[in-house]
Protein backbone atom coordinates (compact mmCIF):
# COMPACT_ATOMS: atom_id res chain seq x y z
CA UNK A 1 0.00 0.00 0.00
CA UNK A 2 1.40 3.38 -0.97
CA UNK A 3 1.63 6.53 1.11
CA UNK A 4 -0.88 8.26 -1.15
CA UNK A 5 -3.97 7.65 1.04
CA UNK A 6 -2.20 9.45 3.87
CA UNK A 7 -1.71 12.46 1.59
CA UNK A 8 -5.11 12.55 -0.12
CA UNK A 9 -7.17 13.86 2.83
CA UNK A 10 -4.87 16.81 3.66
CA UNK A 11 -4.46 17.61 -0.03
CA UNK A 12 -8.21 17.34 -0.55
CA UNK A 13 -8.85 19.78 2.33
CA UNK A 14 -6.21 22.10 0.90
CA UNK A 15 -7.91 21.93 -2.51
CA UNK A 16 -11.21 22.91 -0.86
CA UNK A 17 -9.55 26.10 0.41
CA UNK A 18 -7.50 26.88 -2.71
CA UNK A 19 -10.11 26.01 -5.33
CA UNK A 20 -13.51 27.34 -4.29
CA UNK A 21 -15.18 26.32 -7.59
CA UNK A 22 -16.72 22.84 -6.96
CA UNK A 23 -16.31 21.69 -10.58
CA UNK A 24 -12.65 22.71 -10.73
CA UNK A 25 -12.09 21.06 -7.33
CA UNK A 26 -13.61 17.78 -8.56
CA UNK A 27 -11.36 17.88 -11.64
CA UNK A 28 -8.30 18.53 -9.44
CA UNK A 29 -9.23 15.65 -7.12
CA UNK A 30 -9.73 13.34 -10.12
CA UNK A 31 -6.31 14.35 -11.43
CA UNK A 32 -4.80 13.62 -8.02
CA UNK A 33 -6.37 10.14 -7.93
CA UNK A 34 -5.22 9.51 -11.50
CA UNK A 35 -1.62 10.37 -10.59
CA UNK A 36 -1.86 8.04 -7.57
CA UNK A 37 -2.98 5.14 -9.78
CA UNK A 38 -0.25 5.89 -12.32
CA UNK A 39 2.35 5.89 -9.54
CA UNK A 40 1.09 2.52 -8.23
CA UNK A 41 1.12 1.08 -11.75
CA UNK A 42 4.66 2.33 -12.32
CA UNK A 43 5.77 0.66 -9.06
CA UNK A 44 4.14 -2.56 -10.23
CA UNK A 45 5.85 -2.30 -13.64
CA UNK A 46 9.25 -1.80 -11.98
CA UNK A 47 8.73 -4.78 -9.67
CA UNK A 48 7.63 -6.96 -12.58
CA UNK A 49 10.60 -5.84 -14.68
CA UNK A 50 13.01 -6.69 -11.85
CA UNK A 51 11.38 -10.12 -11.46
CA UNK A 52 11.69 -10.78 -15.19
CA UNK A 53 15.37 -9.80 -15.19
CA UNK A 54 16.04 -12.04 -12.17
CA UNK A 55 14.24 -14.93 -13.88
CA UNK A 56 16.46 -14.51 -16.94
CA UNK A 57 19.57 -14.54 -14.73
CA UNK A 58 18.33 -17.62 -12.86
CA UNK A 59 17.69 -19.45 -16.13
CA UNK A 60 21.18 -18.58 -17.38
CA UNK A 61 22.79 -19.74 -14.11
CA UNK A 62 20.80 -22.98 -13.95
CA UNK A 63 21.99 -24.02 -17.41
CA UNK A 64 25.65 -23.35 -16.68
CA UNK A 65 27.98 -26.37 -16.90
CA UNK A 66 30.10 -25.29 -13.93
CA UNK A 67 28.65 -26.68 -10.67
CA UNK A 68 30.03 -23.66 -8.79
CA UNK A 69 27.70 -21.39 -10.81
CA UNK A 70 24.67 -23.62 -11.23
CA UNK A 71 24.85 -25.41 -7.89
CA UNK A 72 24.75 -22.61 -5.34
CA UNK A 73 20.97 -22.22 -5.35
CA UNK A 74 20.26 -25.95 -4.89
CA UNK A 75 22.94 -26.06 -2.18
CA UNK A 76 21.25 -23.26 -0.22
CA UNK A 77 17.89 -24.95 -0.78
CA UNK A 78 19.18 -28.25 0.62
CA UNK A 79 20.80 -26.52 3.59
CA UNK A 80 17.53 -24.73 4.39
CA UNK A 81 15.51 -27.94 3.89
CA UNK A 82 17.79 -30.02 6.13
CA UNK A 83 17.81 -27.30 8.81
CA UNK A 84 13.99 -27.06 8.72
CA UNK A 85 13.66 -30.86 8.93
CA UNK A 86 16.06 -30.97 11.88
CA UNK A 87 14.43 -28.04 13.71
CA UNK A 88 10.80 -29.11 13.28
CA UNK A 89 11.04 -32.93 13.10
CA UNK A 90 14.34 -34.47 14.14
CA UNK A 91 15.26 -32.28 17.13
CA UNK A 92 11.86 -32.61 18.87
CA UNK A 93 11.90 -36.39 18.32
CA UNK A 94 15.47 -36.70 19.60
CA UNK A 95 14.64 -34.55 22.64
CA UNK A 96 11.60 -36.71 23.36
CA UNK A 97 13.60 -39.94 23.06
CA UNK A 98 16.49 -38.64 25.19
CA UNK A 99 14.17 -37.25 27.88
CA UNK A 100 12.14 -40.47 28.08
CA UNK A 101 15.23 -42.64 28.27
CA UNK A 102 16.49 -40.71 31.29
CA UNK A 103 19.26 -38.94 29.43
CA UNK A 104 20.13 -35.29 29.55
CA UNK A 105 21.57 -33.91 26.33
CA UNK A 106 21.65 -30.35 25.02
CA UNK A 107 20.76 -30.49 21.32
CA UNK A 108 22.01 -27.72 19.01
CA UNK A 109 19.51 -25.17 17.71
CA UNK A 110 19.51 -22.98 14.62
CA UNK A 111 18.63 -19.32 14.22
CA UNK A 112 15.36 -20.07 12.44
CA UNK A 113 14.45 -16.40 11.87
CA UNK A 114 17.52 -15.81 9.71
CA UNK A 115 17.11 -19.18 8.02
CA UNK A 116 13.45 -18.38 7.26
CA UNK A 117 14.50 -15.06 5.75
CA UNK A 118 16.91 -16.82 3.41
CA UNK A 119 14.36 -19.45 2.45
CA UNK A 120 11.56 -16.93 1.85
CA UNK A 121 13.91 -14.88 -0.30
CA UNK A 122 14.86 -17.94 -2.33
CA UNK A 123 11.23 -18.89 -2.80
CA UNK A 124 10.31 -15.32 -3.71
CA UNK A 125 7.48 -15.22 -1.20
CA UNK A 126 8.19 -11.70 0.04
CA UNK A 127 8.03 -10.14 -3.42
CA UNK A 128 4.90 -12.02 -4.44
CA UNK A 129 2.99 -10.64 -1.46
CA UNK A 130 4.06 -7.10 -2.37
CA UNK A 131 2.88 -7.53 -5.96
CA UNK A 132 -0.39 -9.01 -4.73
CA UNK A 133 -0.94 -5.98 -2.48
CA UNK A 134 -0.18 -3.59 -5.33
CA UNK A 135 -2.62 -5.37 -7.64
CA UNK A 136 -5.47 -5.24 -5.13
CA UNK A 137 -4.88 -1.55 -4.38
CA UNK A 138 -4.85 -0.67 -8.11
CA UNK A 139 -8.36 -2.06 -8.60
Amino acid sequence: MSAWPLLIDPVSRLLDKIIPDPDARVRAQAELLKSERESDLESLRLALSADQLQTAINTQEAGHANLFVSGWRPFIGWVCGVAFAYHFILQPLLAFIIDNSGGNAKLPTFEMQELSTVLMGMLGLGGLRTIEKLRTSAK
